[in-house]
Order: structure tokens, then C-alpha cells, then sequence
């Protein structure tokens, strides 16, 4: 008797996706918040709130956070195979066992491009590629898989579990 092919799983829908990362963006985002009071107090503390016209205490919390994002971001995927969003939303990357470095890779196209929104002129290109990675996942049929997906030879499927 030949063997069955494995079952193969429905990729997620583009909205959970897109509700997975609101969802985090909602906590980075209170994350980034309180970072950029700190900053700004410390540099108004000691004389350097001009810098860079003002800007600085919020470049570098966007550095920060979004460093912070893209990190976590690695992390979860190589313990888990997904973040607490995509926990939430009943979706997790397949195949579960992909390579710390390719999810490494993954995480550098996406969210990495987020820690380069706080500075003026890159912010507007940094937009610009989050958005096109969020087009190229709803264009690609059947499979839905952004650049960052196929950089690491992943997909994120519905969990059947």
C-alpha cells in the first residue's frame, strides 16, 4: 500500500494575518510609547532635546522598538513557530521545523523595516516596503506568501492543532 501524502494545511487568510500583526503592533506600540517618554525626559534632562531638531528621542525609540519587534519576532517563530498574535489568531508557520537562520533572514524583511519608521525620508521607504510585502501576500495565490516568507521557506497556515 502506498503511503498517504501528508494532509495539506489551508494557508491563513490575509486578514488574520493582518489582525496577528495589529495585534502585536498594539503592544510594540505601547512599547515604543513609554520608551520615547523615557528618551525624551533623559535628553530634555540633560540639555539635548534640540538634537537633530527634536528628533532623536523618537529615532531612537523606533530603533529600538522595532529592533525589539524583529527580534521577538525571530524568537518566537524558532521556539514556537509563532508570535503571540498568531497564537491569538490560530495560525503558526509552516514547516515547523525551518532553520533559526532562515527565520533569522525572515525576520530582517519583516518587521525589521518597522525600527527605520522614526527616521525622517527612510520612514516613507520603510512604509513603502511594509506596504508591498502586505500586496505581494494577497497577490501570491494559492499560497499567500510575502518576500519574507519565501526568503525563509515558509508559509503561515491556519493551525490545526
Amino acid at each position: 500500500m502506498a503511503a498517504m501524502p501528508p494532509r495539506a494545511e489551508p494557508p491563513a487568510e490575509w486578514w488574520e494575518r493582518l489582525a496577528a500583526r495589529l495585534i502585536e503592533a498594539l503592544v510594540f506600540g505601547v512599547f515604543y510609547y513609554i520608551l520615547f517618554l523615557a528618551l525624551w525626559g533623559i535628553f530634555r534632562t540633560v540639555g539635548m532635546s534640540e538634537v537633530f531638531g527634536g528628533r532623536l528621542p523618537g529615532v531612537l525609540a523606533w530603533l529600538t522598538a522595532g529592533l525589539g519587534y524583529a527580534g521577538y519576532d525571530w524568537w518566537a517563530h524558532s521556539r514556537d513557530g509563532r508570535t503571540f498574535g498568531k497564537a491569538i489568531m490560530k495560525i503558526r508557520l509552516a514547516p515547523g521545523d525551518v532553520p533559526s537562520r532562515a527565520l533569522l533572514k525572515r525576520a530582517l524583511v519583516y518587521p525589521a523595516p518597522v525600527m527605520l519608521m522614526g527616521i525622517p525620508v527612510v520612514n516613507l521607504l520603510a512604509g513603502m516596503l511594509l506596504f508591498g510585502v502586505g500586496l505581494l501576500i494577497l497577490i501570491d495565490k494559492p499560497l499567500e506568501r510575502g518576500p519574507h516568507d519565501r526568503l525563509a521557506g515558509t508559509r503561515v497556515v491556519k493551525d490545526l492543532r
